[in-house]
């Protein structure tokens, strides 16, 4: 069966969780296999259109989750229980990536094995920000400029070789800690990529080879393998997990956050987004606005301007908005207000 335009849009908003939405973060993360998570906002945003109830602050402490580094060498929310086996599939391709960049910060092989070592102490039960970080390291004699990007790839580094991950934020500052200590549960598929591919299409609902490629950063060939490995349906637009429903219910209007996964679990978005409006959404330098979905497909972007009294929400379509559409949007941001705990007004 081949779905149409609009079923598959509907399949892959319900396997997103954007029409069923979820209780719980875990359960969110777990779904849709991971949240990109640069951007501690958006990442909670995510998280927001794809559950009911949940709170900012809930998302925040969660230690059913963990971030560090991993698709396409970029930080990643995941279940706490898949960190371990994901870091080993990703951490020596990120590792072996950032070789020369390290090199040419001066981050040889020798200094980074003396700051792990230093890093286990300093991190044994405690969750510190990267300036304690270079506090603690600079006082046994690794000096690292604050200004310059060794730090970062230094705790980068670290992270691919499994010492560290991201742990709760200490205000605005991210905080790190010891891998170890956030990740007690050690689960092993035994075919990784295989049960990667597996994840990713129950997240995605219909893709293909190419599309986990783009959204893993793993070699097309091996993302090819590992779909062969999988029991698939052919659909005339990739390939869905056997039994995949090829219809769901119309996705009610959601806003959706900056780098939201269900625009970059795909290497060709058109279906999507239309190629004309592109360029509103990915104005370049890797960065994705915070994007209106009317009925699976996005019809526009939005933005925030706060006053001492209340948030306005702001949302610029790319065409005129249906009454239905407006009134979906209205209860969304009062969604977002509750959720962050603001007065929040929708402006159009």
């Amino acid at each position: 069966m081949t779905p149409s335009d609009n079923d598959l849009r509907a399949v892959r908003a319900h396997a997103q969780l954007l029409t069923v939405p979820a209780a719980d973060v875990l359960a969110v993360v777990g779904s849709v296999a991971a949240i990109q998570a640069q951007s501690t906002p958006a990442a909670r945003l995510a998280i927001r259109a794809r559950s009911r109830g949940l709170t900012a602050p809930e998302v925040d402490t969660s230690r059913a989750v963990a971030r560090t580094w991993l698709m396409r060498k970029t930080l990643h929310l995941v279940p706490a229980a898949d960190l371990r086996w994901l870091n080993r599939l990703f951490g020596p391709r990120n590792a072996q990536a950032g070789q020369s960049r390290r090199r040419q910060l001066g981050l040889t092989d020798d200094l980074c094995e003396r700051a792990f070592g230093e890093l286990q102490n300093l991190l044994w039960g405690k969750a510190l920000t990267r300036q304690q970080i270079l506090d603690g390291l600079a006082a046994d004699g690794i000096g690292l400029d604050s200004r310059s990007q060794a730090p970062a790839h230094l705790l980068a580094y670290a992270a691919n070789r499994g010492l560290l991950c991201r742990g709760q934020d200490d205000g605005i500052e991210p905080t790190y800690v010891l891998l170890d200590e956030w990740a007690s549960e050690d689960h092993v598929p035994d075919e990784p990529h295989a049960e990667l591919a597996h994840r990713y299409l129950t997240a995605y609902g219909v893709a293909t080879a190419e599309d986990f490629g783009a959204w893993s950063g793993l070699p097309f060939g091996l993302c090819r393998k590992a779909f062969a490995a999988l029991d698939l349906a052919p659909t005339g637009h990739g390939f869905a997990l056997s039994g995949t429903a090829l219809s769901a219910p119309s996705c009610p209007p959601r806003l959706l956050g900056a780098f939201d996964t269900y625009l970059l679990g795909y290497r060709d978005r058109a279906l999507l987004l239309d190629p004309a409006e592109a360029k509103r959404v990915n104005s370049g330098g890797g960065m994705i606005a915070p994007t209106v979905l009317v009925d699976g497909r996005i019809s526009g972007t939005w933005h925030t301007k706060r006053t001492a009294k209340q948030t306005k929400v702001v949302v610029e379509p790319f065409g005129p908005l249906p009454r239905s559409a407006i009134a979906g949007l209205e209860s969304e941001v009062d969604d977002y207000g509750r959720f962050l705990a603001e007065a929040a007004v929708l402006v159009i």
